[in-house]
């Protein structure tokens, strides 16, 4: 059994992961508007909090995170697992004296920011790298430690004059990375991973400090994992294969959901993460850096972040240097990095360049002309099941409708009385309005629509251009005599 770092090959691929697994950790970190006394940043980090198992009983936040997935390694292959979280540093602000001690103070005014007590979180990792046939039967535990430690940091004034410093304390968390692997029946030689990761921190509240934030410098913060084998892939949990959809159903996931990640078209790679994903997540191109304001948007934050007023930028720059770096990315981002920002369509296929459709001599037609069945006599993969264009046993501009014993077609006049079961909050407002029917339309269950304009309506020619009509069924109109 060995418990070593990532080997360059494993490393050079957890790197690509890395990417949105960071978005994972600082998820919610500060909120706009970056500032420690704003009410939404006072109560901190809300996802994959692992708690101190004294702490966590009878409340609703947990102690451990249990991954379960499905896997296809190849024989030897070894099995790299990154535990990643923020361990919390809480950090108080001191102001120095004349005598050249230091008082603890509730902020500290400088030129540029203004300085208070806040938690900061530091990046932690716990790596493993372990042959997959070890893992068999009761699987293997890798119990890790993090101590207390203190640190210090001057703070200087304009002139290099130190005026305060910073002293920030981290309290002792551990932990263990339990792992296992069972091979499941059937003709496909497939394993069932179980990574649980938990805090075993031995801490528990005392008479005065137990509430959540006592509990928060012994926790695990945004905890996480990453999981690589070095040869073989994964399943995925979100879209199986047919044949494993019911050992996919059976996997216990608390607290946390695996998903394919690093390269699309890869499945060597696993993200488990507290924010469920879609497989191989990617950060957005257009993404000019983190923003850390969970479910952020990043045209709307930047916009907002450069308007902030300079009393609130210096306030945001002194509460955490991740705050300080949206305020000097929202400062100095060119107006091309930030048109960037405002849309960006994906997903959408080539439809300029040669003409994907089979060759007359390819093809075979049905007898209307419509070129829909290929020389197989299958039906095109891109051909609507239906045709409206090709359907004449409907016309929108001639077909009418009987409402009330009179005809009812294009040109006529109505009387809107709008149904309360179903229609469009909207549509209440035309209770009473008349209209003129502009098309009768049937759909494909049978029913009958009639596309209208309101008498009055100074846009109701440009309606009629666009095609953009209001639409009633006939039990909502009541007919009128035509002009």
């Amino acid at each position: 059994m060995t418990a070593s770092p990532l080997t360059p090959a494993l490393e050079s691929r957890f790197a690509t992961a890395r990417a949105v697994a960071d978005t994972v950790l600082f998820e919610g970190y500060v909120l706009y508007p970056y500032r420690a006394s704003a009410a939404k940043n006072r109560l901190r980090w809300q996802f994959g909090v692992l708690v101190p198992p004294g702490w966590g009983a009878d409340r609703e936040e947990h102690d451990f995170q249990h991954t379960e997935c499905l896997m296809e390694p190849r024989p030897g292959a070894a099995l790299a697992v990154e535990a990643r979280f923020l361990h919390a540093q809480r950090r108080t602000v001191q102001q120095a004296r004349d005598d050249g001690t230091f008082e603890t103070v509730a902020r500290l005014e400088l030129a540029d920011r203004v300085l208070v007590p806040w938690d900061e979180g530091a990046e932690e990792r716990v790596e493993v790298v372990v042959d997959v046939a070890e893992l068999t039967g009761d699987g293997v535990a890798f119990p890790f430690t993090r101590p207390a430690r203190e640190e210090t940091e001057p703070v200087q004034d304009a002139d290099g004059r130190t005026v305060g410093r910073l002293v920030r304390r981290c309290e002792e968390i551990s932990g263990v990375v339990r792992l296992s692997v069972t091979e499941l029946d059937g003709p496909y030689r497939v394993f069932r991973l179980t990574a649980v990761v938990e805090n075993t921190s031995a801490w528990a509240p005392g008479s005065t400090g137990d509430d959540r934030d006592a509990a928060l410098p012994r926790s695990l913060v945004a905890a996480h994992l990453l999981l690589g084998l070095s040869a073989g892939s994964f399943l995925s949990m979100t879209d199986p294969p047919e044949w494993a959809k019911g050992a996919v159903a059976a996997c216990r996931n608390l607290h946390t959901w695996p998903v394919l990640a690093g390269e699309p078209g890869r499945a060597d790679l696993m993200l488990s993460s507290p924010i469920i994903l879609e497989d191989h997540p990617a950060i957005a191109p257009e993404s000019p850096g983190a923003l850390y304001d969970a479910t952020e948007i990043d045209e709307i934050l930047a916009l907002r972040t450069a308007a902030l007023t300079d009393q609130e930028k210096r306030e945001a720059r002194g509460t955490d240097p991740r705050a300080a770096a949206v305020i000097e990315l929202a400062d100095s981002m060119p107006p091309e990095v930030l048109e960037r920002l405002h849309g960006a369509v994906r997903a959408l296929r080539e439809v300029t360049g040669p003409d994907p459709r089979p060759s007359a001599a390819q093809e075979t037609f049905l007898p209307d002309g419509a070129d829909l069945i290929d020389a197989r006599g299958v039906l095109r993969p891109d051909t609507p099941w239906w045709d409206p264009e090709g359907d004449d046993s409907v016309d929108p501009a001639r077909d009418r409708v009987d409402v009330d014993g009179r005809s009812v077609g294009v040109g006529s006049r109505v009387l809107l009385r709008p149904g309360l079961r179903r229609t469009d909050a909207q549509d209440l407002f035309l209770q009473g309005a008349t209209a003129q029917v502009e098309a009768v339309l049937h759909d494909v269950d049978g029913g009958v629509h009639l596309a209208v304009t309101v008498e009055g309506d100074p846009g109701a020619d440009i309606r009629r251009e666009q095609g953009r009509f209001l639409y009633f069924q006939p039990d909502e109109i009541a007919p009128l005599e035509d002009a």
